[in-house]
Parts: C-alpha cells; structure tokens; sequence
C-alpha cells in the first residue's frame, strides 16, 4: 500500500484530493495536516510514501516544509500543489529536489499518474506549469552560457537526456536497451560528474543544455 502524506489549508479541497487519491486501491491518504509544520510533525511519528504539500499554507508554507523534510526523509517522494502557477514558486520548489509539481485544477488520473511516476523516480509538471517555466530555465542557461560537461560518455548524456523529459528508470532502460540497473548505476556516475544531488537538478541541467 502506498502511503500518502496530503497537506492543503482548504478542507473541501483536502476531501476532495483525498478521494482522487483513494480511488486507486494502491493507495491510502494515512496522513492529513492544514499547515506545513503539522505536516513535518506527522512525518516525525507515521512512514509515508509520498507527501502532497500546498505551496500556500499558514504557520508553515509548502516550500518551508519540503525544505525540512527532504533532508530529513531522503526516501520521500514530494509533489507541490497549488492553483498559483507561478515561475518562481516552481523554481524553489523544483530546486529542493521535488518530484514534481501540479496545479489544483488537475483531474485524477494526472493526480495518480504523478504520484507514481514520483515512486518510479520520474519527475512530473503540469503541462501549463512546464510552459511557463521551461523558457525561464532556458533563458538563464543562455544568460550563463554554460556547456555540457566533456567528461560525460554519450551514454550518460542519452540517459540525461531521457531524465530531463521526465522519464523513470524503468522507461529510460526500456528506450536505451539498457537494464534498470544500469540505468540506475550510470544515473549514480552522472550526479557525481556534474555534482548534483538528484534526479530533479539532473532534468534541469537537461532542459538548461538543451537536451530536451
């Protein structure tokens, strides 16, 4: 059973992302909070899967929260929510290694599509979203005007390639011909070359360098 963390101010919105999410029998909400500091605190006594944080919360906005629980629970897999599809709400968010980033408009099945393509290690936008901030990260990779490391192999970039368009491990082997596990282990050679930290920092040195 996958294990999800939701935390949204507004109840009806809560209740309503609730039984989106239940209508998958993989997945249970066994979590609920209004702001992000209850959020942290439930992390702290319960195991979760996944946590869908608002980006606009009192006491503690979904940013702040994300923030804490990304180095306190690595294993966790975070989507933002939020009706503000903002560029520098994004941008934070997606720079703290988010799995993705949905707008509250969404319908179910983009909710449960997200959710597990986070476990699988995919990373998800909004359609609206990813148009609204792919020419910002575009414009600021021109600004920079950054190359692709050399010491990266022209498998490594294929892989960074699938990475950048939001692929999982699973579906970049099945592009490449490559098993999981390789996929996972040039995944591994690929952060410690470029020095990043995660999948998500990967997609966006993809989409900066014009992989994608």
């Amino acid at each position: 059973m996958i294990k999800v963390l939701l935390a949204e101010d507004q109840v009806m919105v809560r209740q309503g992302l609730k039984a989106m999410i239940e209508t998958d029998d993989e997945m249970k909400v066994t979590g609920e909070a209004d702001n992000g500091k209850k959020a942290v605190s439930l992390c702290e006594k319960q195991f979760f899967d996944v946590a869908i944080l608002d980006i606009r919360m009192p006491e503690m906005d979904g940013i702040e929260a994300a923030k804490i629980l990304r180095s306190r629970y690595p294993h966790m897999r975070i989507l933002m929510l939020t009706t503000f599809d903002d560029n520098q709400y994004v941008l934070d968010a997606l720079k703290l290694g988010v799995s993705g980033y949905m707008l509250k408009n969404g319908d179910t099945e983009s909710l449960i599509r997200s959710i597990k393509s986070a476990l699988s290690g995919g990373l998800s936008l909004e359609d609206q979203v990813a148009a609204k901030v792919m020419p910002v990260l575009l414009q600021k990779e021109n600004q920079e005007e950054k190359q692709i490391n050399p010491t990266l192999t022209p498998r490594e970039r294929a892989i960074l390639k699938c990475i950048g368009e939001g692929l999982n491990n699973k579906e970049v082997a099945e592009r490449l011909g490559l098993s999981v596990g390789t996929v996972k282990n040039q995944t591994s050679h690929i952060l410690d070359k470029l020095e990043l930290r995660d999948r998500t920092q990967l997609a966006i040195y993809a989409i900066r360098h014009r992989l994608v």
